[in-house]
This record gives C-alpha cells, structure tokens and sequence, in this order.
C-alpha cells in the first residue's frame, strides 16, 4: 500500500528541454560515428563529425548559460562539499527528487564535456605520420608539434571511452540499485516527481540564436579559422 501511494503521489513534470536532449542524443551518435571512420579510414567523414561535434559542443556551451533550468552550470554544477553530501546518499536504495544532474553526475557531464574539447581541439593541429591527413589547422604548428598533437587526440579519445564506460556503469546502477531510470528523461523530456521541480524552460529563439552561432563556429573551424 505504501509503495502504491507513494506511486500515486508522483506526477510527471518536464524536466529536459527538446535542445538538451537533441543535443545529447547527437553526441552520441557522431562520437560513435567519428570512431567508426576513423577505423575503416574514411577521414573525409570524421573530420566532418570532428566539424559537428564543434558546432553541438559551442551550443552546449552556450546553453549551459543562456539555456533551460536544467540545463544551466549554475543549476546542477555543485561544489566538493555537496558533491561530498550527495556521495554518502548512494547507499540508500530511495529515489532522488533532485531535478537534472546530481552533483555527482554533474562533475560527469564537465569532465566529458572537457574531454571533447581537448578531442576536437588536438584534433584540429593534428598530423598523421605520412602527413597526408592533417587538422584545418594543423598548418598553424610544425610537423613534430602535429604529430604531439595526433598523440594527444588519440590519448584524449582513450579517457572519453573511460567517461563513457563510468557513465553507462552509473546508468546501470541507478536503474538496477535506484530503480530509476535516467534514459528515459532524456528521450521524453519528462521525469516523475512528488512535488513541481518548477523550472523554467528558454525559448525557441534563443535555441535557433545559439545554434546560429553554433554552427558559424563551425563553418569558421573548418574554414581553419579563415574567412
């Protein structure tokens, strides 16, 4: 009866805003598919992916700032004494009705965010070691910089599968330990809390503002930052 209750006394409220989740959902698939091409070769394609995940990493940015409740830094982004509260809360097996990222899955989304930048930067100065398949602006730093740089990239990608593989494992354990479930949000937009989270949701101008910029960034990157 109380589990029925407490069921009943939950009410889904809106939670994602649709730029978050495309976002998100787009990270996704350009980082699989930036793997992917530059394992069977085809380097024409990742750069292209390298050029898409530029424009969505600008925008994320932007959104961090200028976005939804949820979606904002200063929203979810919590210091080591609250990030140190929340760790001693995963023993308990009780649903969290903290709207977004915990400050603990908040730190998650800096540390893949950083690791994306480095990605996208080291690959722009990059050289391979026939310097045939080179960065847009690889002409910027000599050939033994550019080749510090490939290095660079391909170490920045082994620290993003461990971010992926940690962020999957906390998934899993929230699903199974929790028994919430954080895909789900972050496909409909909507979670179920016992109370309004009350958060305020960025208008649709401003999304197609900032991804306007977004994308200029990204036309002037592939553009090796020339007009």
């Amino acid at each position: 009866m109380a589990n029925t209750e407490t069921a009943e006394a939950r009410r889904s409220s809106r939670l994602w805003d649709g730029p978050t989740r495309l976002v998100h959902w787009a990270l996704v698939i350009l980082i699989a598919f930036a793997w992917w091409s530059a394992e069977e070769g085809k380097m024409d394609w990742h750069r292209l992916a390298g050029y898409a995940v530029v424009g969505l990493l600008v925008f994320r940015l932007i959104w961090g700032f200028a976005g939804s409740t949820s979606a904002r830094f200063a929203s979810f982004v919590k210091g080591p004494a609250a990030t140190l509260a929340y760790l001693k809360t995963l023993p308990s097996r009780a649903r969290s009705d903290m709207p977004g990222h915990n400050p603990l899955g908040a730190w998650s989304v800096l540390a893949i965010l950083a690791t994306l930048i480095a990605q996208v930067v080291t690959g722009l100065f990059a050289v391979d070691v026939d310097a045939i398949e080179a960065g847009p602006l690889s002409d910027r730093v000599d050939f033994d910089t550019g080749r510090l740089f490939a290095k660079w990239h391909h170490w920045s990608f082994w620290a993003l599968e461990t971010l992926v593989v940690l962020h999957l494992a906390a998934i899993a354990f929230y699903l199974v330990y929790k028994r919430a479930n954080l895909v789900r949000p972050m496909v409909t937009g909507r979670q179920a809390f016992s109370q309004d989270p009350r958060l305020s949701f960025a208008p649709l101008w401003r999304a197609a503002l900032a991804a306007v910029v977004a994308a200029a960034v990204a036309w002037w990157v592939s553009r090796g930052l020339r007009l």
